[in-house]
């Protein structure tokens, strides 16, 4: 199999301001201390990030244990994150936080809560009281399956507090899916809700927990919060309502001492068997890795709103809704429904009147919002804003650009992030106060991480040749194994490469050792022995004045063994016509190459993505190479798009 070819070529550079590098918490001075520190013994500089950014009730004894694949950080120590994301905040020189906003929470009908770390510490408190009430003891599993409300981040820390390891699934997933995920994880509790608010109408979720629970022998309770207020169904001895068993909870339960490596949470992950991966996590290297990346990236204040657009169900909002931004003792916002509910600047509105000072989005959602057009955005005072990021897949530059531009009012830095539910957290992302940053590079690893790029032989690839995206040494956040299935962790990470994580992702450095992301291996086409990938491709589209968004696939060409076919939005006003989609051809040729020219180009008015924003590439390629059944829909966001795509296929 030939190594992976990079056509994509971005020269522009963008410094650090002089007014957000003076007071930022990491600066020039201080990355480069920090950077020669990991370089040169990475376990020492991870040992002093867990010294400075949580709080130990029993001090490890060994920075790590390494047994390749297996790796135990900060052996022997004990903590709660629990404790670290509310009590410490509450005593000593922190206690003022107690009446501090912990979280902002907005519903997508309007309604919204505000609650403080003191209100915080008393509801997970009461909340993990009840899980003990119902039987749930240190090591048991609990499922959430819910909407974004704030009883989900008290459920979430409830199970931190007293030693449970929590599996959210989530939200928009079906009844299968669920049931799947109880069984394999051996859940004996379920936390879900009535419904939520999902563009202005109620979105049952609790119809599809009573239809998982038809075969799922573990479950012993359900709890059941109270969102919309539709008829539910109950089922006697199994369901409870949230609010009353609360009623009488106790707001007093001393947080667990934890070993640092006791289970945090397992989170499911699709899988090439079509078996979800049940990605497992620790304590204490996981805490570690999110608080100090919270920190320096984000460059977290006492003064901050941080916004993180993503779902509790998928990992960021794990690590930078809630565990990395509360151990911070930071402010943190969350929103109930979709960016575009009642009109298409919610977003920017929400941003206006609770004064987000950082946000934090999907690539997709950038790209959507351009399509939506300038205007909803100018519309808004963001001037609160002085940091932007960017999550979830690789950012086209003309898509950075116009977050810089529109959204950042040229001011902001962006720290554009690579990571996976597997890293636990953030890996490679600019220092937003010490490094320039170039549009559609998630620049350098962030100190401690050791990622690299491998040719096929396993040698590292020379500078701007495309390779496999790996990281070469353990760090403190990775996935401890695939619950249940050791053997499986070690074939899917750990077998390509002797001792080196194997990421599924490809990549190139450019001649400063920038490294940019070309999406998934899977997502890499092979047109006449060339491997190229079609984030590249998808770049070079967008970076036409006339198109909004676009998704490349390939499809089987008995000529060139891949055929490259684009599905492309436009731009509101731009007229589609078979002289555009000649132009937009000429254009990737001119941009990367004439070797990446789409063979079709398809229009439509949107791309069939999941409720989390991503692209589903996987329903593409079937529609592209003329498959009658195409895959798993489970977690399609607007079925209709798909529809459309047929119809436009079949004319």
């Amino acid at each position: 199999m030939p190594d992976i070819v990079s056509l994509l070529k971005e020269k522009r550079t963008f410094q650090p301001s002089a007014d957000f590098t003076s007071s930022a918490n990491w600066n020039k001075k201080t990355t480069a201390e920090y950077r020669r520190l990991a370089a040169r013994n990475p376990n020492r500089f991870w040992a002093k990030m867990a010294k400075e950014n949580v709080s130990w009730f029993t001090p490890w004894k060994k920075v790590l244990d390494w047994k390749p694949p297996f790796a135990k950080w900060f052996v022997g120590g004990k903590l709660n994150i629990s404790y670290n994301c509310l009590d410490r905040h509450l005593e000593g020189p922190n206690a003022w936080r107690r009446n501090k906003a912990a979280i902002i929470w907005e519903g997508e009908p309007g309604d919204s809560r505000v609650i403080t770390y003191g209100e915080l510490h008393r509801e997970v408190c009461r909340f993990a009281n009840v899980l003990k009430e119902r039987g749930i003891k240190k090591g048991d599993r609990v499922a959430l399956y819910m909407p974004m409300v704030p009883e989900l981040a008290i459920a979430i820390l409830a199970c931190t507090r007293i030693g449970a390891v929590h599996s959210v699934v989530f939200g928009g997933f079906s009844a299968e899916a669920l049931r799947e995920r109880i069984n394999d994880a051996g859940a004996k509790l379920v936390v879900t809700a009535d419904g939520g608010y999902r563009r202005g109408e109620p979105n049952a979720l609790k119809p599809a927990v009573d239809a998982a629970l038809r075969r799922t022998p573990s479950v012993e309770n359900v709890i059941v919060v109270k969102r919309t207020g539709e008829p539910t169904r109950m089922k006697k001895k199994r369901d409870h309502w949230w609010h009353e068993l609360m009623e009488g909870a106790s707001s007093r339960c001393a947080p667990a001492k934890l070993d640092s490596e006791h289970p945090l949470f397992i989170l499911y992950t699709s899988g090439t068997t079509g078996k979800p991966k049940g990605i497992l996590h620790t304590t204490g290297g996981y805490l570690t890795h999110v608080t100090t990346t919270s920190k320096v990236l984000f460059d977290l204040k006492d003064t901050d709103t941080y916004w993180c657009t993503a779902d509790i169900g998928w990992i960021t909002g794990h690590s930078y809704v809630v565990y990395g931004i509360l151990a911070n003792g930071a402010t943190t916002l969350m929103y109930e429904g979709v960016p575009t509910h009642p009109g298409p600047d919610r977003f920017w509105d929400i941003i206006e009147r609770w004064g987000v000072t950082i946000f934090y989005t999907a690539p997709t959602a950038i790209r959507t919002f351009v399509r939506l057009g300038d205007e909803h955005p100018k519309k808004h005072d963001l001037s609160s804003l002085r940091l932007l990021g960017t999550v979830g897949e690789p950012i086209n530059p003309e898509a950075w650009m116009w977050y810089h531009r529109v959204i950042g009012g040229k001011r902001c830095p962006i720290v554009d992030t690579w990571w996976q539910t597997e890293t636990g957290g953030i890996m490679i992302t600019p220092l937003p106060a010490s490094m320039p940053t170039k549009p559609g590079s998630a620049t350098l690893p962030f100190p401690g991480i050791e990622a690299a790029i491998y040719d096929n032989d396993g040698r590292e690839a020379s500078a701007s040749d495309g390779g496999f995206l790996v990281v070469r040494k353990p760090w403190p956040g990775m996935l401890r194994g695939i619950w249940g299935d050791p053997k499986r962790f070690v074939e899917t990470y750990w077998s390509r490469y002797k001792n080196t994580y194997f990421t599924g992702d490809g990549a190139h450095r450019d001649s400063d050792g920038y490294f940019w992301i070309m999406g998934r291996v899977d997502d890499v086409m092979n047109i006449s022995g060339h491997r190229i990938g079609t984030m590249e491709v998808e770049s070079a589209l967008v970076s036409h004045n006339k198109v909004a968004e676009s998704a490349v696939v390939g499809r089987p060409d008995d000529l060139t063994g891949t055929a490259i076919v684009a599905f492309v939005t436009p731009k509101a006003g731009a007229k589609v016509s078979g002289a555009f989609a000649a132009q937009l051809r000429d254009h990737v040729a001119k941009q990367i190459g004439p070797i990446a020219k789409p063979k079709d180009i398809r229009f439509t008015d949107a791309l069939p993505k999941t409720r989390s924003g991503k692209i589903m590439r996987r329903l593409l390629r079937d529609i592209a190479s003329g498959k009658e059944n195409i895959g798993d829909t489970t977690t399609l966001e607007d079925y209709s798009v798909i529809a459309a795509l047929r119809s436009d296929d079949d004319s």
